[in-house]
């Protein structure tokens, strides 16, 4: 973490980093703190001549952990409906989640972000607009219910989540930032009696990752900016436009460069962006709000008769829906219903002749034997403190302890793999019901 960060400034007021990461979070997120702390106690080190003495080094991490910037995706309600990289059991995943947003209560950390709630991996795997609202949404108030019950206060917490949307070619995307503010903000001041400020929902949008097609490539940057215009239009709070080649490797440079200047080309130079909110007050704007807001809290019944979210994930309900819209979807693209330019339709005659071999952009053997030789060295270095730590790990989690408490020491001396495995042995692993 500190070889990746090197030459930034992680507490610095313009820097945020977002960590799309689900199961392992909660150790990846404790290596990212310490690597912000030990930034900051190197920077008193250089600038007074001298190591921190203990007080010193104490008062430096309560600062670092208040202002350090960013957020850590760690949505295993998602993970379990629409994506597939849980390790823990969900009951413990859950309890790590409230135990990183109770050690942000504790420790005052206001500027990051404890979960991503994400509806972006629920739509990528198949599901509707109107499904990857109402789940995303239901997760996020399975999520308040389980930090209520744990104790914390609502105006504790609620400003600590966010969410995360992905943005299709379907009018419903138009209005899934305001329908999610809407239903957030009643609930939160009717149900939970939230101040102002956790009433504010706020979110990510990511264009759409399954509208890109290998097919007429080109094509993709069109449908990426016009879903990224409508993002803009429907006030999102940050955006990430994917780049065209992403339909079949990780992007080159060039096209990540292309892609970031769509969103920049939005801002800077298309006038109609600089009015903070161009569709407020359209007929098709505002009836689209109310008509998906009713199919969101339609799904929120449906969810209810299985016993909320956890009861229906019990049964797959979550899993089933997601793959039969994308049933849907695929069939409806395939028989060439829903037409797709360059894909299904208006296809290009010179597209038959071979184009080649496609070069898949992948990580060197030189990168990966130099992880794995990092990772051996490491162990070594810590050998004979590990297992202690790694024992006091295993007693937070089983005695009622903060189990993220210990993770801020543990990944000082252990690794990923070491503190997965002893947290298997106390929170057993992820078993999918079938």
């Amino acid at each position: 973490m500190k070889a990746l960060y090197d030459g930034f400034d992680l507490c610095h007021p313009m820097t945020s980093v977002s960590m799309t990461i689900n199961g392992p979070a909660p150790t990846i997120l404790a290596m990212y703190f310490n690597t912000a702390i030990d930034q900051q106690t190197a920077r008193f080190e250089a600038e007074n001549g001298r190591p921190p003495t203990d007080e010193e080094i104490d008062k430096i991490g309560a600062w670092a952990l208040e202002t350090v910037r960013g957020t850590v995706q760690a949505d295993i309600l998602k993970e379990d409906q629409g994506q597939n990289t849980c390790i823990f059991s969900i009951e413990f995943a859950l309890r790590m989640m409230a135990d990183i947003q109770e050690y942000f209560v504790h420790h005052r950390v206001r500027n990051f972000y404890s979960v991503s709630i994400s509806g972006y991996h629920i739509a990528e795997a198949g599901a509707n607009p109107i499904s990857q609202l109402a789940f995303t949404l239901a997760n996020g108030f399975t999520y308040v219910e389980a930090y209520l019950a744990r104790g914390m206060e609502i105006d504790d917490f609620a400003a600590n989540l966010s969410f995360f949307f992905s943005n299709g070619m379907d009018p419903e995307y138009s209005v899934i930032g305001r329908v999610a503010r809407r239903i957030w903000a009643t609930a939160l001041r009717d149900r939970y009696g939230a101040n102002e400020r956790s009433q504010k929902l706020k979110y990510h949008i990511q264009t759409s990752g399954r509208s890109l097609h290998a097919q007429e490539m080109d094509f993709n940057d069109i449908r990426t900016t016009l879903q990224a215009l409508i993002a803009v239009y429907d006030n999102c709070n940050s955006l990430h436009t994917n780049a065209h080649d992403e339909a079949y490797t990780t992007p080159t440079g060039q096209s990540v460069r292309r892609a970031m200047a769509i969103q920049m080309i939005i801002n800077k130079e298309w006038g109609l962006a600089g009015n903070e909110n161009p569709g407020q007050g359209a007929f098709i704007i505002e009836e689209l709000t109310d008509l998906v807001e009713e199919a969101v809290l339609q799904e929120f019944e449906r969810l209810s008769e299985r016993g909320g979210v956890l009861g229906a994930m019990e049964t797959g309900y979550q899993r089933g829906k997601i793959q039969d819209e994308s049933l849907h979807y695929e069939s409806l693209k395939h028989d060439g219903a829903l037409p797709i330019v360059g894909v299904n339709t208006f296809l290009d005659p010179e597209a038959a002749k071979d184009p080649g071999p496609i070069e898949l952009r992948r990580s060197t053997e030189e990168e990966k034997q130099g992880q794995i030789t990092r990772l051996r060295d490491f162990q070594s270095r810590h050998a004979a403190e590990a297992p202690a730590v790694l024992a006091r790990l295993k007693q937070a989690a089983t005695g009622g302890g903060n189990v993220f408490a210990v993770l801020m020491d543990a990944v000082r001396c252990c690794s990923l793999g070491q503190i997965t495995d002893a947290l298997f042995e106390v929170g057993g692993q992820y078993r999918r019901n079938m």
